[in-house]
């Protein structure tokens, strides 16, 4: 296993747990600095599949903030929900241009990773279950054959493997070796990046005028705050936002479209000119100072021809890159983790590690890139105009929390009966990849949305038109729960309260098709069951 990041410790945790002999390089050590600290319930739902399929509850203390604050550390931030700020250069922030998805209390309550101690922590609980670790390794050279793995370090070793799993990052030795890299990408979305962790970022919420004038369900600091503007976004993730924290950090990143803002500053003076643009950003950061030098990126979009062959696989970070933008980073890890690792302990006990095993995993990474590069591009061409961008916000909004459900019924019934049945039931799903990929009506919401915007990106549709045709289809969509009030522009909150979902289940049992039905009852008598088990 190449990388002793997230995805490197969790997937060598799973292994060795189920008896497989693993060893985990890295060219670093822990604990280090990691980029991709916001969750989202998906992910959670995630962490709790993979803990329950492969008999690692160490992995569930990460699938909500009060079992990471009590398991495993405090200095994680609270994550309650997702915050949009619509954001014009040089003009005063608008208050009726806001959205706001909260995380419905019926769920678990997300986090902002401190990743260098849930890193870390992983990283321990694999060695636990017997994973050797090797770190200040560089792999320098990797050959294979049909005898096995042979891989060459920089102090001049040789390491052998029946197999190679590569979650090293961009510069993936397993890349360069069989040169998988696309050059150029095949991504439509074009975006670079600068951030560090800073200390001294004032509450959103405290500099807001006036603050009654926004009405959102939920304070801005209790979530991952995004100021979206035309070209870009910025991330404000603070991780001191909930009592008893220990940590006075708060995740800073700038994120924005090369082609429009090209590199031309050192990171701190362009984060310095940004805010100068912004007149309602810069209070929030009039007493902020960085904590560790700001690292600046090139274009973040890269990605891989193929990501499995004859005895390696390439995953995370090596397989390829979009955007931090929907969180989805350690989503699309983890869905590959869970297909991946049953495939590979089969394959240990048939010592057979042909590709064919394995080409549904690189089916399914290549599918999760192209539908969030779909996803992520949508949204940096709806930043242009805010009535459009309050569209697409409710179709990204709508599709993940419909997928959420889906997967946890998927995990209600392996928690109940041991069975994977359901979830290997899942890997035959039509539209693989999307963030609800067993739906038609809500792909064809989502591939809707992709046609307005890129037809808006090529000057064939106007903002504003793309926004009226996609609220009609939100009003026209029978799979969408009228309590929600997606079709209602006005309504700029996703906020899921317990009486609305009262409503929505009873919905779900008089009047929704029959598909989303079954997907919404069987979810909340999942997400029931497990608080109540948790009570118990």
């Amino acid at each position: 296993m190449l990388g002793a990041g997230i995805a490197g410790s969790v997937l060598a945790a799973v292994l060795a747990r189920n008896g497989a002999r693993v060893l985990l390089i890295d060219a670093g050590t822990h604990p280090r600095f990691a980029i991709g600290e916001s969750t989202i319930p998906y992910t959670s739902v995630l962490t709790k599949v993979v803990g329950d399929r492969y008999g690692v509850p160490e992995l569930k203390n990460l699938a909500s903030f009060q079992s990471v604050r009590r398991n495993v550390t405090r200095s994680c931030g609270v994550k309650r929900n997702f915050g949009f700020v619509y954001q014009r250069e040089g003009m005063p922030q608008r208050p009726d241009e806001i959205n706001q998805f909260v995380i419905p209390k019926m769920l678990h309550t997300e986090n902002h990773f401190f990743r260098q101690d849930i890193d870390a922590y992983m990283v321990r609980v694999a060695v636990l279950y017997g994973a050797t670790l090797m770190q200040r390794t560089m792999v320098e050279h990797v050959d294979i054959d049909d005898s096995g793995v042979r891989l060459g370090t920089a102090a001049g070793d040789e390491l052998l493997a029946r197999y190679v799993v590569d979650a090293s990052g961009h510069r993936s030795p397993v890349a360069t070796k069989f040169g998988l890299r696309e050059e150029p990408t095949r991504f439509k979305h074009h975006s670079r990046s600068l951030f560090t962790h800073m200390v001294g970022v004032r509450p959103y919420d405290d500099v807001m005028t006036p603050r009654s004038a926004y009405g959102n369900p939920s304070p801005w600091h209790q979530g991952t705050l995004h100021h979206v503007f035309d070209g870009g976004w910025l991330w404000v993730i603070p991780f001191d936002n909930e009592s008893e924290g220990t940590n006075p950090l708060c995740s800073v990143g700038l994120t924005l479209d090369p082609r429009r803002y090209p590199k031309t500053l050192p990171p701190a003076a362009e984060f310095d000119a940004f805010l100068r643009r912004f007149p309602d950003i810069a209070p929030q950061f009039a007493d902020a100072r960085p904590v560790r030098n700001w690292v600046s990126t090139g274009r973040l979009q890269y990605s891989a021809a193929s990501t499995v062959g004859d005895r390696y696989c390439v995953t995370a970070h090596a397989a390829g890159f979009i955007d931090a933008l929907y969180s989805r980073g350690l989503t699309n890890t983890l869905e590959v983790i869970n297909v991946l690792a049953w495939r590979l302990l089969d394959a240990v006990r048939d010592d057979d590690f042909s590709r064919e095993r394995f080409s549904f995993v690189e089916e399914l990474e290549q599918a999760l890139l192209n539908a969030n590069d779909d996803l992520v591009n949508n949204s940096f061409i709806a930043f242009r105009d805010y009535d459009m961008w309050n569209a697409v916000f409710r179709v990204w909004a709508i599709s993940t929390v419909l997928g959420t459900f889906h997967l946890q019924g998927a995990y209600d019934t392996l928690r109940r009966t041991g069975s994977d049945r359901a979830l290997r039931d899942l890997e035959s799903a039509e539209f693989l990849g999307s963030p609800f990929p067993t739906h038609r009506g809500c792909n064809q919401l989502l591939r809707t949305s992709t046609e307005l915007c890129l037809a808006v990106e090529a000057g064939e549709a106007k903002p504003g038109d793309v926004a009226a045709e996609l609220f009609g289809a939100l009003r026209g969509a029978d799979f969408i729960p009228p309590p929600l009030g997606l079709d209602q522009p006005r309504n700029h909150f996703f906020n899921a309260t317990p009486p609305r979902m009262l409503r929505t289940l009873k919905w779900a049992r008089t009047k929704a098709p029959a598909d989303i039905s079954a997907t919404v009852t069987k979810a909340i008598g999942g997400f029931a069951r497990e608080h109540l088990s948790r009570g118990a």
